[in-house]
């Protein structure tokens, strides 16, 4: 047997990117076996036995020569059973059963059964858009067809079976180019017209869709926090395509065909979750739950009975919405742009201040349940809204005076918050919570009179500049709910008053 040599090109995973990696098939004459080279892990190791049956059982000869697989570059790690399907198409392309220039111009992913069927492999999307940049064709598994179609400028191949990959290749059938989702199907979400009274929770709830603004709610059990929150996401304007890009391409990372997409994220990680679930980790770094919320709301509830270590970590994503993991191997960076939704009781038995229930805690184990969460976090969170315990009997009167439910429904305010997004965008070309503090004193423009009163406001309630910039912020929302032009007094007023939490009682000042 001469030596013969081919190559095919795929893509690696390395976090949200998909580097080009050229699957190198050299036979040669030697003893019998295949050996794989270029920093593969175990996964990928593996692959010879899982390519060498499904060649055989899809009808092909496997060499007998000696065959040497590089995955270049070789300084790249490579993980999983994507390459199952280029080293195959490598092994016949040298064997001289395919024709050589078959691959010209196309791509392929995707893991092999030993039946020679294609398994769907995670990280489709971030290929899908590699292969946009480089124009090729890309050829996958079937069950990875929806989402590497969500990029409608790459040519996107869907195939069942490696004898179905073989036969396109050769033109002896016809696979048509898997067209984009024309639509995503629109979610219901749970809607605020549920909840019974709480206006003030409501009226800030409503302040934190139209700025993009993080939100924390205090009261006793049973109070409607958590179902305040999951209001958010109703409220919030449907995502756009490049979101959606974004948002899917995070997910696919994970999982071979992510759920909701066109959707935005509602996290809701338990309060045991680790630091490293939270913000991504591990030897080959993933994501974690800050950027799976990415362009959606991550919602903690019980937020003090997180770790320390692990809401602390939260202070620099919160404030440049991304987050950069670094370890011996490289940095990642994933995006983290996510709107924090927190709830927490008052104090540990969850009752201080209540008209209803005694609270039975000491104040040193309020103090003690209040310093879990540090000033300079608190100071990252923009409206800190008290929501009281209510009443059987108020409840019930508030429902029954409300004649027309509509007025209070979400797809009135989010048909409100999408108007006022578009104003924000149009005249300063973002939100107002990504302002930076150049833009966002020019958007503010304060008179003498408001000066004077955000200058003595922060005099008295010792506001540092980061809080002061955040209430700029808030008070830009609230004059754009309003119809103003310019931030005036009142709204300011409004904006300080989100603000002022005592994290002793746990009562606003």
């Amino acid at each position: 047997m001469s030596s013969q040599l081919a190559q095919v090109h795929t893509r690696a995973n390395q976090g949200v990117r998909a580097p080009l990696v050229i699957v190198e098939v050299h036979l040669s004459q030697g003893l019998p076996g295949l050996n794989i080279v270029g920093l593969p892990e175990a996964g990928v190791r593996e692959s010879k036995d899982r390519v060498r049956s499904a060649l055989i059982n899809s009808g092909y000869d496997f060499p007998d020569g000696r065959i040497t697989v590089n995955l270049a570059p070789a300084d790249l790690p490579k993980e999983g059973g994507r390459f199952d399907l280029p080293i195959a198409l490598g092994i016949l392309i040298a064997s001289g059963q395919l024709p050589a220039d078959v691959t010209n111009d196309r791509e392929f992913l995707g893991e092999l059964a030993l039946s020679g069927e294609l398994r769907p492999v995670r990280a489709a999307l971030p290929a899908s858009l590699a292969c946009k940049e480089s124009r090729s064709a890309l050829l996958l598994p079937k069950d990875n067809a929806e989402v590497a179609a969500m990029v409608s400028e790459t040519t996107v191949i869907a195939a069942n079976h490696l004898n179905e990959v073989c036969a396109y290749l050769q033109q002896k059938i016809t696979i048509e180019p898997t067209k984009p989702t024309a639509g995503f199907q629109g979610h219901q979400y749970p809607d605020l017209s549920d909840v019974q009274g709480q206006e003030q929770a409501k009226r800030a709830l409503l302040i934190a869709a139209t700025g993009g603004h993080h939100l924390l709610l205090f009261g006793p059990p049973g109070s409607g926090k958590s179902m305040l929150a999951s209001r958010l996401p109703g409220l919030l304007p449907p995502l756009t395509e490049e979101e959606s890009l974004e948002v899917a391409t995070i997910h696919s990372l994970t999982s071979c065909s992510p759920e909701n997409l066109g959707q935005r994220p509602f996290r809701t990680p338990h309060h045991s979750s680790s630091s490293v679930s939270l913000v991504g980790g591990g030897s080959i770094p993933k994501p974690g739950e800050i950027s799976y919320a990415h362009h959606g709301v991550l919602f903690l509830d019980e937020m003090p009975e997180f770790s320390r270590q692990a809401l602390e970590i939260l202070r620099e994503p919160l404030e440049n919405g991304e987050v950069v993991i670094t370890r011996s191997k490289g940095q990642e960076r994933f995006p983290s742009r996510f709107q924090l939704m927190a709830a927490m009781n008052p104090c540990p038995c969850g009752y201080l201040g209540d008209s209803q229930r005694r609270c039975h805690c000491s104040p040193d184990q309020v103090r003690r349940y209040r310093n879990k969460l540090s000033g300079p976090l608190l100071d990252r969170i923009d409206l800190q809204v008290e929501v009281p315990s209510q009443s059987i009997q108020s409840v019930m009167e508030h429902s029954s005076s409300m004649t027309d439910k509509s007025t209070q429904c979400s797809d009135g305010f989010r048909n409100r918050v999408v108007e006022l997004r578009n104003q924000q965008l149009i005249r300063q070309g973002k939100i107002n919570s990504q302002l930076s503090a150049k833009a966002l004193f020019d958007a503010c423009a304060l008179g003498d009179k408001e000066k004077k009163f955000i200058s003595a406001v922060s005099e008295k309630f010792h506001i540092s500049m980061r809080g002061l910039h955040r209430v700029l912020r808030v008070s830009r929302t609230i004059a754009d709910l309003e119809g103003s032009n310019t931030v005036q007094t009142a709204h300011l007023s409004e904006a300080v008053q989100y603000r002022q939490f005592d994290r002793t009682s746990g009562k606003a000042k």
